[in-house]
């Protein structure tokens, strides 16, 4: 990351009272974790989720944005837009299943 985006996330992450080292550090954490389990066959590729819901989601015009792992539920939150409308699907990173969405 550049320094100016790093200054801009750390202002906003302020600006939500997050401090910028925290969150960022617990992204690296869940990172680090995902790959951790993933190398131990405990978890799905992140590739593999992403082929099983994003490729039928873009073909009903939602734009993919990104994931999200969260170690604790070991799940990934993948985030998509579509007509201005930002939506969640929650899947579960050991199996692949849809938990929920926000549609």
């Amino acid at each position: 990351m550049t320094n100016k985006l790093v200054s801009v996330l750390a202002a906003v992450l302020m600006m939500s009272g997050i401090s910028a080292p925290a969150a960022i550090g617990q992204s690296r954490n869940d990172q680090g974790e995902a790959r951790k389990e993933m190398k131990a066959g405990n978890l799905l590729p992140l590739r593999e989720i992403e082929r099983r819901v994003v490729t039928p989601l873009k073909t009903q015009g939602h734009e993919y944005l990104g994931p999200a792992y969260d170690s604790t539920a070991m799940a990934y939150r993948l985030k998509f837009i579509k007509d201005g409308r930002v939506s969640f699907v929650d899947v579960d990173a050991r199996t692949g299943r849809i938990l929920q969405s926000s549609r």
